[in-house]
């Protein structure tokens, strides 16, 4: 399941009717901007109770092509690996 911008400003709207709108609009925009930055850097960025989200570098190699067998060389690339929480996954799950 992917998580809209939109639909994380609304909830925030939402749960904190004082602020304006557009000032929860910069809000997120920094920290979105800030976690984005961690990670070109390869720094890990860690959300208490929340979540992690790391880079990992996956070495070049040869992999197949599973259609016609044919066996391609894949570039080395960074991904970004998650990981929840357990006290959150129990919480989503309905097991608190």
């Amino acid at each position: 399941m992917a998580v809209v911008k939109s639909n994380l400003l609304k909830q925030l709207a939402d749960g904190y009717p004082n602020f304006l709108r557009k000032d929860l609009s910069k809000l997120l925009d920094i920290i979105l901007n800030e976690m984005e930055n961690a990670l070109k850097k390869g720094e890990r960025v860690e959300l208490r109770d929340i979540f992690t989200l790391e880079t990992r570098i996956q070495k070049a190699r040869i992999s197949r092509n599973p259609k016609t067998n044919e066996k391609i060389e894949t570039q080395k690339k960074i991904a970004i690996h998650f990981k929840m929480s357990k006290k959150w996954f129990k919480k989503i799950n309905n097991n608190e």
